[in-house]
């Protein structure tokens, strides 16, 4: 097959930006530096911003119509540049201004079982009928798309305000959104920091969230750069910290705690969660096996000051439903909606009983504290 400038555009008319559902060719896209050498093929694709979240999959997604078009033997596949249209705006003051609260769910190390504890504070939130927000601002392990099911979403715009937004994902009456959605799920995330903080970055201030009582934030396990780029780019109302009542766990949360009521941070926390505080097995729902020791984080609690928000027992129907996208917290849902109890078990009760306390502390700490204000660290 002989191979010209035209073909190459009229193939790429089949491929759509998914911000506007227009094709690359009728988006002004595809930039006018088409090189043909034999079989091989280069060209660029011209981007708003080098934070455009689309950019990856639609780079992939015109090679393979490419190759699906003019043959496998095409050489194509790592030829197409990236252009940018224009450097992008000032971020404004407060990107969030029908946020009521944000809150960040935060750990000191992986494994404690963070996520889910924030999908489920979520959930049950928006089961009490608050208008709830959920970014996962985990970068480089994203687990909510799983957690709630909808893993192939795609992302797409809409116009408010006379510019066009990043619309979230909307689930059990959660507005979500997670990097999860526009890298390959498959894949290992190798960005570097500056990378991954302006992806956050834009994931926050290029989204329509719109009105929300609460906007919960995901955070990354441990202590990095997305927690500056967070709390230098929003004014966090407080922190929830995730721990087991493992020693090792709780030695890394006192750090995360101690990051956050830093001078330079001054973040106030809201209270701990002791996730996985004790086993209880199916059949005998009234018997508890402390595997990972007993009432670490309610002594860590009582050490730092801070208070004790639930203990969360380890259930296996916890990880079982947050595999299959459906969090415990929506037997709240099922409840509210039959008037009956019938459907709430022991640990869809602790996830209400700990979405309480979080609402109770915010109140609190809304009445005796001046608002946070956006971190500005030295060095930004």
């Amino acid at each position: 097959m002989t191979l010209y400038p035209n073909l190459i555009i009229d193939t790429l008319r089949s491929v759509r930006y998914p911000g506007n559902g227009k094709n690359l060719v009728d988006n002004e896209m595809v930039a006018d530096d088409i090189r043909i050498d034999g079989n091989k093929v280069s060209f660029s694709l011209i981007f708003e911003k080098p934070t455009d979240p689309f950019i990856r999959s639609v780079v992939r997604s015109a090679e393979a119509a490419l190759q699906q078009a003019l043959g496998p033997e095409l050489d194509i596949k790592g030829n197409i540049a990236v252009q940018y249209l224009k450097p992008q705006r000032e971020q404004p003051a407060n990107p969030l201004p029908g946020v009521k609260n944000i809150i960040g769910i935060s750990s000191g190390k992986g494994g404690v079982g963070k996520s889910t504890v924030a999908a489920n504070l979520a959930v049950a939130l928006a089961a009490k009928g608050y208008k709830v927000g959920l970014l996962d601002a985990d970068i480089f392990g994203p687990s909510m798309p799983k957690m709630f099911g909808v893993e192939n979403e795609s992302l797409y715009m809409v116009s408010q305000q006379g510019r066009d937004w990043i619309e979230p994902v909307e689930k059990y009456g959660v507005k979500m959104l997670s990097i999860g959605f526009v890298v390959d799920k498959d894949a290992a995330v190798l960005w570097r920091g500056g990378m991954a903080s302006n992806a956050l970055r834009q994931l926050i201030t290029d989204a329509w969230w719109g009105d929300l009582d609460y906007f919960l934030i995901d955070m990354p396990p441990g202590t990095s750069d997305i927690h500056l780029t967070l709390v230098q780019t929003l004014p966090i109302t407080g922190v929830v910290v995730v721990s087991t009542p493992q020693q090792v766990a709780l030695a890394d949360a006192r750090k995360g705690i101690a990051m956050f009521r830093g001078d330079k941070v001054n973040v106030p926390i809201l209270g701990i969660v002791e996730n996985m505080a004790w086993f209880t097995p199916a059949p005998h729902p009234d018997e508890r096996y402390y595997i990972f020791g007993k009432e670490g984080a309610r002594r860590l609690a009582e050490e730092l000051d801070v208070e004790l928000l639930a203990e969360i027992p380890l259930v296996a129907d916890i990880c079982t439903d947050a595999d299959s996208g459906s969090p415990t917290t929506l037997k709240i849902q099922a409840a509210a909606l039959t008037g009956t109890d019938q459907w709430l078990t022991p640990e869809a009760e602790a996830f209400g009983s700990l979405a309480d306390n979080v609402v109770k502390a915010i109140d609190r700490r809304n009445t005796t504290l001046p608002p946070t204000q956006k971190v500005e660290v030295p060095g930004k």
